[in-house]
């Protein structure tokens, strides 16, 4: 298993927690840069930003066109048709990625997770397996991924671990009912969510930032 490309914003004193943001589909490390300016985390103490980069491959619903994507999508119907394999690829990866936070001395209790559209499906499949409790998971715009065996699969260490979820009301790549139906599932697990849409398409809005560094702040608070 290949280890992950990075960009990283490192703080100017010893990290006290690390923020992993996953991007999108044919989207690049750089995408959510400015999250490490936007999101003020100081009350948090010293946040390391950790930006991967998804490795390039074949994406079928492109015309098969090599783009940096977590996973291949193989068509319209993204339940039905889901790249398993490529998905606990990722899942692996990004699991690899934790470790080597935890071992460059964060705790994973005070490491977030999060991404947007792909990025926020391999969060919640990856975030949810983890055998360490994460300080949090963000999803944006997004679904959960391999849904019929997050129930068996979830780890005991992350079941009470807390989400923020957001999605945009007119979003025509990955309709709100995707999203509102990974609320309700792990919901029902009893995964406590916050949940959060916005009058918007596939993307995120300001709101939506001011609504998670409130969130980051709330599950980073110094112990």
């Amino acid at each position: 298993m290949n280890a992950l490309q990075t960009i990283e914003v490192h703080p100017g004193a010893e990290p006290r927690a690390t923020v992993i943001v996953l991007h999108g589909l044919g989207a690049d490390g750089t995408d959510f840069l400015s999250f490490a300016d936007e999101l003020k985390l100081g009350p948090a103490g010293p946040v390391r930003w950790v930006f991967p980069r998804a490795p390039e491959r074949a994406v079928t619903i492109n015309g098969g066109h090599r783009m940096r994507a977590w996973y291949d999508i193989l068509g319209a119907d993204l339940v039905r048709r889901e790249d398993e394999a490529g998905l606990r690829e990722s899942f692996a990866q990004v699991h690899a990625l934790i470790d080597r936070e935890v071992a460059r001395g964060v705790p994973a209790q005070r490491i977030v997770l999060g991404g947007f559209s792909q990025g926020c499906a391999i969060t919640l499949g990856a975030g949810l397996r983890y055998g360490q409790r994460l300080a949090g998971l963000v999803g944006m715009s997004g679904y959960l991924p391999l849904a019929d065996t997050t129930t068996a699969e979830r780890h005991d260490a992350n079941v009470m671990t807390p989400l923020f979820l957001a999605h945009g009301r007119s979003d025509g790549v990955v309709p709100l009912a995707r999203g509102a139906a990974a609320r309700d599932q792990l919901q029902a697990l009893g995964q406590p969510v916050q949940w959060h849409d916005y009058p918007m398409q596939h993307s995120v809005c300001m709101e939506e930032v001011q609504a998670l560094q409130q969130w980051l702040l709330g599950v980073l608070k110094p112990a």
